[in-house]
């Protein structure tokens, strides 16, 4: 999606107060929508209800109510109450509730809170209208102007003022759209007593993907602690080629708009990378609606989920860019794939734990299975009783030395009771692996509490250099 920012210019104050009205009516609209929304009421009758309530045309309506729902559904995916939604902004309400600001600032701050509650206009775009019905680009010999539908017949003309300081391609740009018919959406905003435009058109895709996983792909692993873009180049058979990291500092901290910025770049940079080399793309599919096990959006994996709502939007951005390019985007579960690559391919290739699960996540893409090395099934069937009472005595002393959430100490006890649960040092059959209920998924984290915790019981293993004599000549050497 291309969006195309520009300042409004009125030619007379009573036409700007006349669309700061609308803005106002369209506002409430949509709030008045929202809480509809909330009590179960359908679009159709809200549709037909709110025309006479807010004196607004069924466009500007039908809009409304989409931007409200758009907003239910992006506070339930975040893990949010929807009945504790603050339009105009949560920070800026708070801040006007200090009782310790008042003067200029408190009006400063009332004004700013204002204009973005009441302060908003959103008109969708339509094909068969030849561009956009109630807010139409409309090029004339004098410049180009907004053409605002404000009722029944009545239009405003405001003068389309491509940033602060006039940028002529802009402008031609949205001469060309306005020519094209293409459709496009705009939306205005009340921002320090101007009013913006935001011109947003949906960019026409090439259908023919020129770039497919035929040759091989390369796997996209996205990390919250340290901000890092890890990828892995396989071939087609799932052999790994190249590698690399991509640090992301800027998206630590700073504002928005920054963070926004950066994703793009990074993105960029990715395309870059497949389509220099050849290959598809292969991303993680976040789920960002997990709500936990309470369905209360509590716990360490919503918690992280919700953290991630900020990479799903730099994967969207993956996404848009290699479309544009004709590169084929492959999404694939993330599930376990730092825990497979942390055992299977750090030690054996000797790279990171966040470049490994970038591996792991190429090879699902590829639809490649992940076979358990014999060697490590052999050294959990090789664990005497007596073995098996000092890791049991090793984990609970590792207990007592850091800090653990319930969850850590419920796998854990899980991982003792499928170690202890192996049939005798004789029997060479993984019973529990392959005879009960137990999945490959729970082996994987039960050989991580088996070996990786007696390595690195105060903090999380970084070199995975001592765990390459096991999985390749089945020699162990723990503590």
């Amino acid at each position: 999606m291309i969006v195309i920012q520009a300042k409004l210019i009125f030619l007379n104050q009573e036409d700007k107060q006349i669309v700061l009205d609308l803005m106002r009516r369209w506002s409430s609209c949509m709030r008045y929508a929202y809480k509809r929304l909330l009590e179960g009421y359908d679009r159709k009758t809200l549709k037909r209800d709110l025309q006479g309530v807010f004196d607004l045309n069924s466009r500007y309506v039908d809009d409304a109510i989409m931007k409200a729902k758009g907003v239910l559904e992006s506070s339930k995916q975040l893990g949010n109450n929807p009945k504790k939604v603050i339009f105009g902004g949560r920070d800026l309400f708070k801040k006007l509730q200090k009782r310790h600001i008042n003067g200029k600032e408190y009006q400063k701050l009332k004004t700013k809170w204002q204009e973005k509650r009441k302060g908003n206009l959103y008109s969708r775009g339509d094909k068969s209208k030849k561009g956009n019905l109630n807010t139409r680009i409309d090029v004339k010999e004098n410049g180009t102007f907004l053409r605002i539908n404000v009722g029944e017949r009545k239009y405003v003309y405001a003068r389309i003022e491509a940033g602060y300081k006039k940028n002529k391609r802009r402008e031609e740009l949205l001469q060309e759209i306005a020519e094209s018919n293409i459709p496009y959406s705009v939306e205005l905003k009340l921002k320090n007593g101007s009013i913006y435009a935001y011109f947003a058109i949906e960019e026409e895709y090439p259908e023919i993907i020129k770039i497919t996983k035929e040759k091989g792909v390369i796997g996209i692993d996205v990390n919250a602690y340290p901000d890092n873009i890890s990828w892995a180049e396989v071939d087609e058979k799932g052999n790994l080629i190249s590698y690399g990291n991509m640090p992301m500092p800027e998206l630590a901290s700073g504002s928005k708009d920054k963070k926004e910025y950066f994703r793009w770049q990074y993105a960029h940079e990715i395309v870059e990378i497949a389509k220099e080399k050849g290959k598809a793309i292969v991303i993680e599919d976040l789920d960002i609606r997990e709500k936990g096990k309470r369905g209360d959006y509590s716990g360490r994996k919503s918690r992280r989920i919700r953290h991630s709502f900020s990479y799903k939007s730099l994967l969207s951005k993956i996404k848009a860019l290699a479309k544009r390019e004709g590169i084929e985007v492959i999404e694939v579960d993330p599930s376990y794939t730092s825990i497979i690559g942390m055992l299977k391919y750090a030690p054996q290739y000797m790279i990171t734990k966040d470049i490994s699960a970038a591996y792991v996540i190429a090879r699902r893409g590829l639809g490649k299975e992940e076979k358990i090395p014999d060697n490590y099934i052999k050294f959990l069937n090789t664990l005497t009783e007596k073995e098996l009472e000092e890791l049991r005595y090793h984990i609970k002393k590792t207990l007592k030395n850091i800090h653990l959430k319930k969850k850590h100490l419920r796998e854990i006890n899980k991982a003792i009771k499928f170690l202890q649960s192996l049939e005798s040092e004789s029997e060479k059959v993984l019973r529990p692996l392959y005879g009960t209920s137990f999945s490959a998924y729970d082996f994987w984290r039960v050989l991580k509490v088996a070996v990786v915790t007696p390595l690195s019981p105060e903090k999380v293993l970084r070199d995975f250099s001592a765990l390459k004599g096991l999985l390749i000549q089945g020699k162990w050497r723990g503590p």
